[in-house]
């Protein structure tokens, strides 16, 4: 029901440290720690999560606990596990009325189904964590067996929730109706944008928001013959020569015009390196805007039968094609609405005209080696003019970050956690409703048709990443909340 995941981070601060642009925030780090430390001294820290890989939570806690421990806190890393399919199809349904979606109606059986799972995976965590630890608990699947815990030993317990809605909705309210009396036993909570907070935990709540790391293998700087070969070995260019380093075992797949599943390459090369690509990565999920953006994509092309722009003026949008990648989803345990998600985007690709299907790419990703999927994130988002996250409901939007990391043009919707990054006609542009296909196809025309904007905003892009969301900025706030979590419940 649980159990412990080693960090497999190997980046140190001193690595950091070496890279001119990075060295100043290792130094403020090391300084605040210095002064935070003592209060975490002989007290182990856990974070707890529901899967070791697929998302943005799995993401986020190998640097974070590494350099923890690098500074010198006592940080381990807990996956819950559970048999029980129907659990998790339950924190789906959770997961969506959080962002204001799905149906509400949480009973037949849905409070004792996650209580039963919860004593479970409580009684396994209680293998791990004593007390006098401090106990991390990441989102809806495990917060009840961390209440649990928190009841039955003296332990500080922190609530860190990575989703919410700037907006209160029948749906939220159904959640948190849900959640309340498992999320007020713990000593405090952590979300990731003010308007996220529910009313139930008004303040008792910090701020933090995600981050990247600089130098993972999703972020790290790529030389142009590593992308190339990344892309290569990964499948999604035709190597016209012999490559440094052997194939993937894995390779990217993509969807034919037969519905079936092929490598990349087929029918023909997808000009990544030569052609204007415009790129969406995220997990197969319909709150991610799939289907809108690859129907805003098609009155972009179909637009340029009737319109009267020069030659020079059509040749960008009439070369450009839309990467839509996203992970195997069968591979992500705790989203089982993945692959209903996935077939509504093939449908829609399957029912359209044979020249549309070729300008755009459905790509399945592998995850059975997270070195090789993070390689093929990166090279995939280095290589694209521009990087969409059209999610109808975003908590934070880290494909966001990483692909503003890397100077992109970024087109994002409204939703809550990417006007928390995307500064409009600064960082990037920001379509009005992730629904409006009209505008999503006037904005990637626009983008497509000016490269002076398109490189300026991704300078602003990436100085407000350097400056907002590195793993830096991630640490020194959690040494912050966890030291005055401490504190408030000594003068308890």
């Amino acid at each position: 029901m649980a159990r412990l995941i080693d960090s497999d981070h190997h980046a140190s601060l001193k690595d950091y440290e070496r890279i001119a642009h990075l060295s100043n925030d290792v130094r403020d780090l090391r300084d605040e720690a210095e002064m935070l430390l003592p209060k975490l001294q002989g007290r182990r820290v856990w974070m707890v999560n529901s899967t070791a890989h697929g998302g943005g939570v799995a993401e986020l806690l190998p640097p974070l606990i590494t350099l923890l421990r690098e500074l010198g806190v006592d940080a381990n890393w807990l996956v819950m596990e559970s048999d029980e399919d129907e659990f998790f199809r339950l924190t789906k349904q959770i997961h969506n009325l959080i962002h204001g979606a799905g149906d509400p109606d949480l009973s037949n059986g849905a409070h004792a189904l996650y209580e039963k799972v919860s004593h479970s995976v409580a009684a396994r965590l209680a293998e791990f964590v004593k007390p006098n630890d401090v106990l991390v608990i990441h989102d809806p699947q495990p917060l009840g067996a961390g209440a649990l815990l928190r009841e039955r030993m003296d332990l500080t317990a922190i609530w860190r929730c990575h989703i919410g809605l700037d907006e209160e909705t029948p749906e939220t309210i159904a959640a948190w109706d849900f959640l309340e009396q498992w999320a007020v036993k713990y000593d405090h909570t952590v979300f990731t944008a003010p308007e996220y907070i529910p009313r139930c935990l008004a303040g008792r709540a910090s701020i933090i928001h995600p981050s990247i790391d600089p130098l993972s293998h999703k972020n790290r700087d790529l030389p142009v013959h590593k992308l190339a070969g990344i892309l290569a070995n990964g499948g999604l260019i035709t190597a016209t020569g012999p490559t440094l380093t052997p194939p993937f075992e894995e390779r990217a797949q993509r969807l034919q015009r037969s519905g079936e599943w092929a490598p990349a390459t087929e029918p023909e090369d997808l000009g990544l390196l030569f052609r204007p690509i415009v790129t969406q990565v995220s997990r197969w999920d319909r709150l991610k805007g799939w289907v809108p953006l690859m129907q805003g994509f098609v009155k972009m092309k179909e637009a340029l039968k009737t319109n009267t722009l020069s030659e020079e003026e059509r040749l960008p949008l009439d070369l450009a094609r839309l990467v839509l990648a996203g992970p195997d989803p069968e591979s992500v345990t705790d989203d089982p609405e993945g692959l209903e998600a996935l077939q509504e985007v093939m449908d829609t690709y399957l029912s359209l005209d044979p020249d549309l299907q070729d300008a755009i790419a459905v790509i399945s990703l592998p995850m059975t080696s997270p070195v090789n999927n993070a390689l093929l994130v990166n090279a995939l988002q280095r290589c694209s003019d521009i990087v969409v996250q059209n999610s109808v409901r975003e908590g934070f939007g880290l494909t966001v970050t990483e692909a503003m990391w890397k100077r992109a043009a970024i087109v994002g919707s409204q939703a809550a956690g990417l006007r928390q990054q995307i500064r409009p006609d600064l960082d990037g542009r920001l379509v009005k409703d992730a629904h409006d296909t009209d505008d999503i196809a006037r904005t990637l025309t626009e983008l497509l048709l000016d490269q002076e904007h398109r490189d300026a905003f991704g300078l602003s892009a990436q100085q407000r990443v350097h400056n907002e969301f590195l793993v830096f900025a991630h640490v020194r706030n959690w040494l912050r909340v966890l030291t005055e979590t401490l504190d408030g419940r000594a003068a308890a």
